[in-house]
């Protein structure tokens, strides 16, 4: 399946989908040295996003989650991509400091965990 979106940050990744319906905060919501989600009663929590594509509706928190996006790309616990139902500015200043390929206004409830994903550009493919 081929659905169209928003590029946030141009470019080409694949990997496995990690889905939530929840928002997400990168500061104080996910360890950056780990790429653990660490938010006490997120859906994701244990998880880890590091080289997943993650699948959120949007960011939440603090305007510091852009910077802790950053600091998970430099660490290599960060996703390989993101995609969002609709983004805001602080998950996507975090990803075009940290050079993440993001897009936004997909139908994220067609995705589910463990999907075999493609991003390129504004492009998003379920494998």
């Amino acid at each position: 399946m081929e659905l169209k979106g928003r590029i946030i940050y141009k470019g080409k990744a694949q990997g496995e989908a990690l889905v939530t319906s929840m928002p997400i905060s990168f500061y104080g919501g996910v360890d950056p040295n780990t790429g653990v989600i660490i938010e006490k009663g997120h859906e994701l929590q244990g998880q880890s996003v590091k080289g997943k594509i993650l699948v959120f509706p949007q960011g939440k928190g603090s305007t510091v989650g852009s910077y802790t996006l950053y600091r998970m790309k430099k660490n290599d616990t960060a996703p390989v991509a993101m995609i969002n139902k609709e983004t805001e500015t602080i998950v996507a200043v975090g990803a075009i400091i940290s050079e993440i390929p993001f897009v936004d206004k997909v139908d994220i409830l067609e995705f589910k965990t463990g999907n075999k994903v493609t991003v390129e550009n504004d492009t998003v493919t379920i494998i």
